[in-house]
C-alpha cells in the first residue's frame, strides 16, 4: 500500500485542486462514453466547478499527497457519528497503485467518531464502484433514479434525472 498523507487544502492550491477533480472525474465519463458523452455539468465537466466550490466550502477539503507529490484529493462531511464522502479522486497518472485505498484508511484515521460513512457515485462509474465495494468496504445499500429519487436531496434528484438519467449508487460503511 502506498503511503500517503492527508494535507489540509491550503487556499492557493484551491485552483488546481478543482482542475486536477475535474480531470480525474471526466477521466471516467471518457472511459465509458467517449468524446460523444452527455453526462457533462458544464463546458465539458463531468463536475461542476460550482459544485466542487460549494463541496469546499461546506466540508473538509484534503490533498492526497505521495512522496511531496499531490495525487489526488479528498472532500468530507462529518457531523458527530455521520460522515458523508463527497469526493475523492486520484489522478490519473497514479491509478492502480493503492492511493485511493491508502487515503481511505487515512480518512477512517482521522475521524475515529464516524460509525456510518456514506457516499453516493453515477452507476457507470464501475471503477468506483469496485473500489467502495471491494476494497472499503462499503456496501450499496440505494439506487437513486427517476422512479426512486433521494428523498434527503430534492436537488441531487433533479440532478440525476438530468445528468444521470440512469441512476446513481448510495453506499454505507458501518464502522466496528
Amino acid at each position: 500500500m502506498a503511503e500517503i498523507k492527508l494535507v489540509r487544502l491550503s487556499e492557493s492550491d484551491r485552483e488546481q485542486f478543482i482542475l486536477d477533480n475535474q480531470e480525474a472525474f471526466n477521466y471516467g465519463a471518457l472511459e465509458e462514453f467517449g468524446r460523444r458523452d452527455d453526462h457533462f455539468e458544464e463546458d465539458g465537466q463531468i463536475i461542476s466547478r460550482e459544485t466542487i466550490e460549494q463541496s469546499i466550502d461546506s466540508g473538509e477539503a484534503y490533498r492526497i499527497v505521495c512522496d511531496g507529490q499531490n495525487v489526488g484529493g479528498v472532500i468530507l462531511r462529518v457531523e458527530g457519528e455521520n460522515g458523508d464522502l463527497d469526493i475523492l479522486f486520484v489522478s490519473t497518472r497514479v491509478h492502480s497503485r493503492g492511493i485511493g485505498y491508502a487515503a481511505w484508511c487515512e480518512v477512517e484515521k482521522l475521524h475515529p467518531e464516524v460509525k456510518l460513512w456514506e457516499t453516493v457515485t453515477p452507476y457507470f462509474e464501475k471503477r468506483n464502484i469496485h473500489f467502495y465495494v471491494n476494497r472499503c468496504g462499503f456496501h450499496i445499500v440505494e439506487f437513486y433514479n427517476s422512479h426512486h429519487p433521494d428523498p434527503r436531496d430534492p436537488e441531487m434528484s433533479e440532478q440525476i434525472d438530468e445528468q444521470f438519467p440512469d441512476g446513481m449508487f448510495r453506499f454505507e460503511k458501518r464502522m466496528g
